[in-house]
């Protein structure tokens, strides 16, 4: 058994950590699938170069009512792909070789997957057959997650052709005329408005009341409203079966709803989530923790119930976001280099964006989670209608929800529905990081005019003045 300074499981965000401030630790990295994680392979990048050409597609049909008619002649779909995919698969290749050779001589690269055996020990299956078991006395735990499947028992009979999750559905080989859609989530959001801009008739099936259910209810209920009126939404139910040849179609899918309805389609995508790999790798087994929801339990410093193991990245975040992902493992970096003066990792104010259309985006708290912690604050909301940059584009449904704190003026919350949701709302995000308040923050700068970015400044000023004294209670 070959013993390691230090053992990473996964190269998403944590193959950032060798850098050269490690040169002199003997490093195992350990990767069952792509370099890059999901990220670069299946995830931010890849989806977010095909809602590119989306929105290029969809700007015909918000063209029309401001008096230009245009049309799209074609979707050339394997054209699209290969691009994305000629890039993406370039950049994955390219990072193993880097980890593999003479620019990274202290690393060894395990390819294969590896599951604990014992205390700090971990047996990888190689991908040429063979096992070998390694030790560390540092670990770090960043295997990502994989989609969750709901337990139909009929989607495991379907082919592989037609049943698809987000991690195989951009790598299909023609754009499916009917596309069904289960999950009313950010991927569910993002990939209807991908089909449905490229022509493809879309059909979302969701079990709650509201697609994007997680965000603030305004903003769920202003996208629910958009969407119905792109696609066929079903809301409130489920999929009870689906069968495959029972439809006209290449693919040929009915699929029966609890509700007593039915939906007909092409290919199916599952986009209800997706779950941590913890449990795959055994964690227990060297002592590790899981929580209810299946993900490492780590402390503020990222660091696991035993001196050493390290997690990071959607493996044991309840943030799955790329961003938060590269964040905790500068702060594992650091904590590894300098375990008497660790640094915590800081989760106060962790933003969000979905990239369908319209975009949506979120820090903070929700108006509805801030009645349930009785968190008092004021609201403001800003319509993109009543600013000088959306007169050019008779923006009518758009808008802007901001918190705060009735006391001291500080920013809780803010949500955005509406064109370049995930630009626009940068400035709150900086307000809450540096402890800015809204007031402040709107007049102490110039802000450009026109531009979307006056629709953060208004929603600033719309907000109530503060009634100072001490501060309320801590948000975040």
């Amino acid at each position: 058994m070959r013993t390691f300074d230090l053992i990473i499981i996964g190269t998403g965000s944590a193959n950032s950590i060798p850098g050269p401030e490690f040169a002199d630790w003997d490093i195992a990295i350990v990767e069952d699938g792509k370099f890059g994680g999901t990220c670069t392979n299946v995830g931010c990048i890849p989806t977010k170069m095909f809602v590119h050409p989306a929105d290029l597609a969809d700007a015909v049909r918000l063209a029309r009512p401001l008096g230009v008619d245009a049309h799209v002649d074609a979707v050339h779909w394997p054209a699209i792909r290969d691009r994305i995919f000629g890039r993406i698969d370039a950049i994955e290749a390219g990072g193993r070789k880097y980890r593999k050779g003479e620019r990274s001589p202290n690393t060894s690269v395990y390819e294969g997957f590896g599951r604990f055996v014992g205390t700090k020990q971990l047996e990888v299956s190689l991908h040429d057959g063979t096992v070998e078991t390694i030790s560390a006395d540092k670990i770090v735990i960043a295997a990502g997650a994989q989609p969750r499947i709901p337990p139909i028992p009929s989607l495991a009979d379907l082919p592989a052709t037609v049943r698809h999750t987000s991690d195989t559905v951009m790598r299909i080989d023609d754009l499916p005329s009917r596309v069904l859609i289960i999950g009313g989530g950010y991927v569910g959001a993002e990939f209807a408005h991908v089909f449905g801009s490229f022509g493809s008739q879309v059909t979302v099936v969701a079990r709650t009341m509201l697609l994007l259910p997680h965000h603030d209810t305004a903003i769920a209920q202003a996208y629910t409203a958009h969407a119905r009126q792109r696609y066929d939404v079903r809301l409130d139910t489920e999929v009870a079966s689906v069968e495959a040849g029972t439809a006209d179609g290449p693919g040929g899918l009915t699929a029966t709803l609890t509700d007593g309805g039915s939906v007909e389609a092409d290919i199916v995508l599952i986009a209800t989530g997706r779950e941590p790999n913890g449990h795959r790798l055994r964690v227990e087994r060297t002592g590790v923790g899981l929580d209810g929801e299946g993900r490492v339990v780590v402390d503020r410093y990222q660091q696991t119930a035993v001196d050493g193991i390290f997690a990071l990245g959607d493996v044991s975040s309840a943030h799955q976001l790329k961003h938060v992902a590269n964040h905790e493992a500068r702060v594992v970096a650091h904590n590894l280099l300098h375990p008497g003066a660790m640094r915590a990792a800081d989760h106060r104010f962790v933003p969000s964006a979905v990239f369908t259309d319209p975009q949506v985006a979120a820090v903070g708290l929700t108006e509805e989670q801030a009645i349930d912690c009785g968190v008092e604050y004021v609201s403001y909301t800003q319509r993109y209608a009543d600013i000088a940059a959306c007169s050019a584009r008779d923006d009518t449904t758009h808008f802007l929800k901001v918190l705060a704190d009735p006391v001291t003026g500080m920013l809780i919350g803010a949500h955005v529905i509406g064109p370049e949701a995930a630009t626009v709302i940068q400035p709150v995000i900086q307000s809450m990081s540096f402890g800015l308040s809204a007031h402040e923050t709107a007049r102490s700068q110039y802000w450009i005019h026109p531009a979307l970015s006056e629709l953060v400044e208004n929603a600033l000023l719309g907000l109530p003045e503060p009634t100072g004294g001490s501060p309320g209670r801590a948000h975040g």
